[in-house]
C-alpha cells in the first residue's frame, strides 16, 4: 500500500518540478558550452549542473546508470523525475522563460522527432570531436573506467555493479 502511494506521488501531473538538476560531461566542450549557455537564461525553473559520472552524482542519484549518463543527456526532477535524450533536453527548455514555449511545441509528437534528431545530430558531433584527427586536449575515457584530464593525469574509477558493468563470474 504504501509503495502504490508513493509511486503516486510521483505522478509528473500532480508533483511539481521545482528544480531540475542536469548531468552534463564535464570534458565535452559541446556540453560545457551548453552548460554555460543555459546557465545564463532566464530561468522559471532553477537548474543546477552536475558533472556527469562525478563521486558527487553517483552520491545524489545512486539509482542512475552513471555511465550512460556520459554518453547521453540526463536530468533529474526534485522529486525524483528522470528525463534522459530528448525529454531531457525538452524539460530543459521547459525550464527557461524564452523557451518554454518552444518546449510545448517540442513535446508534442512531430516536435519530439525534430527533438530527438538534435540530440543525434549533438551526439554524432561529440563522436566526430572524439575521433578528430589529433586529441583536442579534453578529458579523454576509456570504456574500462581509466580516464585522462589534461589538468589532473589519469584516473581510474572501476565500473561498478550498480552501473551493471561488474562480472557475474
Amino acid at each position: 500500500m504504501a509503495a502504490a502511494r508513493a509511486a503516486a506521488d510521483r505522478d509528473a501531473p500532480r508533483v511539481p518540478v521545482r528544480r531540475l538538476t542536469v548531468l552534463h560531461d564535464a570534458g565535452c566542450s559541446l556540453c560545457g558550452f551548453l552548460r554555460d549557455w543555459l546557465g545564463r537564461q532566464a530561468q522559471l525553473v532553477p537548474l543546477e549542473f552536475v558533472p556527469a559520472g562525478s563521486a558527487e552524482a553517483a552520491a545524489r542519484f545512486p539509482g542512475l546508470d552513471h555511465r550512460a549518463t556520459l554518453d547521453e543527456i540526463t536530468v533529474v526532477g526534485d522529486s525524483g523525475q528522470v528525463y534522459q535524450g530528448a525529454a531531457a533536453w525538452i524539460v530543459t527548455l521547459w525550464a527557461l522563460r524564452e523557451y518554454r514555449p518552444l518546449s510545448h511545441r517540442l513535446s508534442t509528437p512531430a516536435g519530439v522527432k525534430l527533438a530527438r534528431g538534435a540530440v543525434l545530430a549533438a551526439a554524432k558531433w561529440r563522436e566526430g570531436q572524439g575521433q578528430a584527427a589529433g586529441w583536442g586536449g579534453g578529458v579523454y575515457r576509456r570504456g574500462d573506467g581509466w580516464s585522462y584530464d589534461p589538468q589532473l593525469g589519469w584516473a581510474y574509477n572501476p565500473p561498478t555493479c550498480a552501473d551493471g558493468a561488474c562480472s557475474t563470474g
